[in-house]
């Protein structure tokens, strides 16, 4: 082998490994985890730390920071805190949504209440009850009732009872916004403040002056809207009671016609 084969063949030697070296460091470089330096930042933005209730002022233990924004992430969130605290929820936000403008009232608006919570449009009317009107204490701030009343009407005074407004939201208990903490827990107070429309605010205010108001609490996820002619105290009694046999008709009777001869003239008489 000449001294020019042998340089040739070295000089091969050499590139093939240089080859295969570069290929090994590729394959290892692209296999490295992404770093989260100053390359790769990461973008926190401001989430509810737990369920928060439409008209509460928002506390600093009341939110957190989230890292790595995501295509589902909305684009106006707050990327810190600062501007989220002493603000009022326009609201209910569930634990972990991201927090945007939208979702807050107004930077005006700083002391929270029922008038926070009031939808656009609506009213918030108290009405006067008792333990067994909120289902001693089970009516809570969130649930929804169908408001019934029984009184008395006409000239004869009949008693009647009416469901007169349907599916209203309790927003407080007495002066509890939101439900007690912990389950099973109970709001035992005797007064009770609906959301209503200008005319079913008109509607309950006639039947609460006029007689006694009653709740029928809901399941929060029914929202049929049921029709009832009310209930009187013969319709009362007719309940659960066997309809009446029905009279059988006595057979109607036929009748006979019969044709009189007397002399010349003729007459029919009937049997």
């Amino acid at each position: 082998m000449t001294r020019s084969t042998k340089a040739a063949l070295q000089i091969g030697l050499a590139l093939v490994l240089s080859l295969v070296a570069a290929f090994m460091v590729f394959r290892w470089m692209a296999q490295r985890p992404a770093q989260t330096g100053p390359e790769a930042p990461v973008s926190y933005y401001a989430v509810a730390a737990a369920d928060l209730k439409k008209g509460m002022k928002i506390g600093p233990e009341a939110v957190a920071l989230k890292g790595r924004r995501t295509a589902e992430t909305p684009p106006d969130v707050f990327l810190s805190t600062g501007p989220v605290v002493g603000r009022v929820l326009a609201q209910d936000l569930a634990k972990g949504e991201a927090l945007t403008a939208s979702m807050l009232e107004p930077l005006e608006l700083k002391v929270p209440g029922v008038s926070a919570m009031i939808t656009p449009g609506k009213r918030a009317m108290a009405v006067k009850g008792n333990p067994v009107m909120g289902l001693s204490g089970f009516v809570l701030p969130g649930d929804k009732v169908d408001v019934l009343v029984s009184l008395t009407k006409g000239r004869d005074e009949k008693p009647v009872t009416k469901l007169v407004l349907a599916n209203v939201p309790v927003l407080a208990t007495g002066t509890q916004l939101s439900s007690p903490k912990g389950e099973g827990k109970t709001a035992s107070v005797d007064v009770y403040t609906l959301e209503l429309t200008p005319e079913e605010s008109e509607r309950l205010a006639l039947a609460a002056t006029r007689g006694t108001l009653h709740f029928a609490l809901r399941n929060g996820e029914d929202t049929e809207t049921v029709l009832t002619p009310g209930s009187t105290v013969n319709s009362a009694l007719a309940a659960y009671r066997k309809a009446p046999p029905r009279r059988k008709r006595a057979p109607r009777r036929r009748r006979v016609s019969v044709e009189v001869i007397t002399g010349g003239e003729r007459s029919k008489v009937k049997f």
